[in-house]
């Protein structure tokens, strides 16, 4: 190996939840020669990036925030977006990383040098720096997708992605349309609604939703969580047991248990009823595949907005855009104003990897996934990639809340740091036989699961990846999934 030395020990490529986590573990290994990299202006990741009306997560705070960085103030039980930004801030306070960041840096791409034995990796303005380890952490939603409908360059009115959103902008007396109907337009709709002159929503695929158990956490509450952690810790035991049992049972082991399954379809059939009136409408609103084909949310508003006269359900595919409008395929011209782009994310063709990253005998991480098969070593190493962990990567994603991922990751990394440290090493590469050996398994789990023992043909569900596989789960329970990163073979991995 070259002597050489790399400009720093780790460079960690994005500055949300999961490169904080990763940089976190870093420093407790002892690494803290740390660069973490953030193409936009500030950290935060997705609860930077998104500041929609509406937003909030999905999974009760409780669970959704660091085990071990609990926070007592949450206004919510789901709660509201800047709270979650606030909280970004804080742990990246604590645990001293804003000072590693570095912010308007876009990555372009990264390659192993074996002769020098790091990483080389290119941002967008020309400068490079190298690395003993790379580190990434762009997210699984983190490339928003822009359809591409004939005629949407000759738009005369404004129009807005979710993921850019101009804040203070004036719904009132406007028309306006949204295209998408997933997790992020439940919550925008509703609020658009509030103000808009006429909204027309137009849907491709409706979305399994459920009732949202939602409350403000009161003072009294928050002074006990904060005095007596322990309270805290058994609301969040009581709430990841609750997805626990939705995703294990309804979602990875539909074969054994689809009475649980259809028993979750039957209670948002049961609350669409319930707020919608017109039977028609409730027919277009109603999922033609399996619950859990597609992630479900929860909301007690969106069903609700389609009652209204000023709002109007559109299921028929866009023809064109035009200066004044959109023209459906049933002919209907509807006049707008302003246009909503709820569109979500690319993930398979752009975001798995977010840059082109290049590994040992020229090996393209990009090109090898979507030539072949999406793979990763316990979702977060692959082979012919030394020194390289993907934190957002096939099969790495566990259970319902995306930190369960995260905490599951740093436990990894402990257990092979801590191994490297043990060997006196610097390099580590996990084998091809250990790489085959874990697909092998996730993918004979899988077969249980909604997704292939299901219907979710015509759920068009960003799980599945272009060659029709679903790729990203990790069809494992969270305790097993846990219980495995920080006790994987160590004999996986080759070492230098």
């Amino acid at each position: 190996m070259s002597d050489a030395i790399p400009d720093h020990e780790a460079i960690v490529v994005g500055a949300g939840f999961g490169g904080m986590g990763a940089a976190i573990e870093l420093k407790r290994q002892g690494i803290h020669d740390i660069v973490i990299l953030e193409r936009e202006d500030d950290l935060g990741g997705t609860w930077h990036v998104n500041h929609y009306p509406g937003l909030a997560v999905d999974i009760a705070s409780v669970t959704y925030s660091y085990s071990f960085e609990p926070n007592p103030r949450w206004s919510r039980l789901f709660a509201p977006g800047g709270e979650l930004k606030a909280y970004a801030q804080h742990v990246a306070g604590k645990y001293d990383l804003v000072r590693h960041m570095r912010f308007n840096v876009v990555v372009e791409r990264a390659e192993w040098r074996e002769d020098a034995g790091f990483w080389t990796v290119h941002t967008g303005d020309g400068s490079c720096l190298t690395t003993r380890y790379l580190l990434t952490a762009t997210g699984f939603l983190s490339q928003p997708y822009t359809p591409d409908f004939p005629g949407i360059d000759t738009f005369a009115g404004q129009i807005i992605h979710t993921t850019s959103w101009p804040d203070g902008h004036d719904f009132a007396g406007q028309r306006v349309a949204v295209i998408g109907t997933g997790a992020t337009a439940v919550q925008v709709i509703p609020e658009i609604a509030k103000l808009a002159r006429h909204l027309t929503v137009f849907q491709r695929t409706p979305i399994w939703v459920v009732p949202k158990v939602d409350f403000a956490i009161p003072g009294v509450v928050q002074r006990l969580f904060a005095s007596i952690p322990f309270t805290q810790k058994i609301a969040r035991a009581i709430n990841t047991s609750l997805l626990e049992m939705l995703m294990v049972f309804g979602v990875l082991h539909y074969r054994q248990a689809r009475p649980g399954n259809q028993l979750a379809a039957l209670l948002s059939k049961a609350h669409l009823r319930a707020q919608v009136r017109d039977r028609t409408t409730r027919k277009k609103l109603t999922p033609p595949y399996d619950f859990g084909c597609k992630r479900p949310t929860f909301s007690n508003q969106y069903f609700r907005v389609f009652n209204n006269s000023d709002v109007d359900l559109q299921t028929s595919s866009i023809v064109r855009v035009e200066p004044d409008g959109i023209v459906a395929a049933d002919g209907t011209e509807v006049k707008i104003d302003t246009l909503v782009l709820a569109t979500g994310f690319n993930l398979w063709d752009v975001n798995f990897p977010a840059f082109q990253i290049t590994g040992r005998d020229g090996r393209d991480l990009g090109k090898w996934w979507r030539t072949g098969r999406f793979q990763a070593y316990e979702g977060i190493t692959i082979p012919k990639f030394p020194n390289f962990l993907s934190l957002n990567s096939p099969y790495s994603y566990s259970g319902l809340s995306y930190f369960t991922t995260i905490e599951g990751q740093m436990r990894h990394m402990a257990r092979l740091f801590g191994e490297m440290r043990i060997r006196g090493a610097e390099r580590f590469e996990v084998t091809e036989q250990a790489n085959e050996d874990f697909l092998n398994r996730v993918t004979t789990r899988l077969d249980d699961s909604v997704f292939y023992a299901g219907d979710c043909s015509r759920s068009r569900s960003y799980y599945f990846n272009q060659h029709g596989e679903a790729t990203l789960l990790r069809p494992q329970s969270t305790l097993s999934t846990l219980r495995e990163m920080d006790s994987f073979p160590v004999d996986d991995y080759r070492y230098a």
